[in-house]
């Protein structure tokens, strides 16, 4: 879970960034903040990142209670997007908290898998899977349509002050869930390193 400020004239870099793991001695999972086990800024394999300034400015509040569909919260935010403006591709960041509820998210073996993962439910299989509680501050990327960069179009990580994190998938307590999330529309879109064979699956 990347939170990280960067270096300026009158402020150092500061890694805030947390990372889940599974626990390799019960198979539970950990929530470690990455500063203290590690001292670089090096980043590998994947990620959705939003870069702001960090000044105060306007943003976009949203607030919500009560999941009557089946869709996520960020799907609903994004799909909102595409159906207003169609072809021409928006892109937002930010935080939201999921206040009350629990979430079911994923957290990746600490190996990669010694065979190619091929479908949905390969995917599945080698991935860990856990219920996991409020609160939780979540740091969600999205994109209202893909211009043809082959994007994955939402993707959130999140981490707690209890010992929860990972990937955020949807809520699963439905009636009591509450949601409260600021955001920021994207000025500018950077694809990095963009992978020569691709696949539609496990975007979610």
């Amino acid at each position: 879970m990347p939170v990280v400020q960067t270096e300026s004239e009158h402020k150092p870099p500061v890694n805030g960034s947390y990372f889940a793991c599974i626990n390799p001695k019960d198979g539970g999972y950990l929530l470690e903040k990455y500063s203290e086990k590690y001292h670089d800024f090096g980043f590998a394999l994947l990620a959705n990142l939003f870069a702001s300034e960090g000044q105060p400015g306007k943003v976009i509040e949203v607030k919500a209670k009560r999941r009557t569909g089946k869709l996520n919260f960020v799907t609903c935010m994004r799909q909102t997007l595409e159906k207003h403006y169609g072809d021409k591709p928006v892109g937002m960041g930010g935080t939201f908290i999921v206040q009350k509820g629990k979430v079911k998210t994923h957290i990746m073996p600490p190996e990669f898998s010694s065979c190619p993962l091929n479908s949905e439910e390969e995917l599945n299989k080698w991935l860990h899977f856990y219920e996991m509680k409020a609160p939780l501050i979540c740091l969600p990327v999205f994109v209202s349509k893909d211009p043809g960069f082959d994007l994955r179009l939402e993707h959130t990580h999140f981490f707690s002050h209890h010992g929860d994190g990972g990937h955020y998938h949807y809520d699963t307590t439905p009636e009591t869930v509450e949601y409260l999330g600021y955001f920021l529309p994207a000025e500018f879109l950077y694809r990095i390193d963009r992978p020569k064979e691709t696949h539609s699956f496990g975007r979610d």
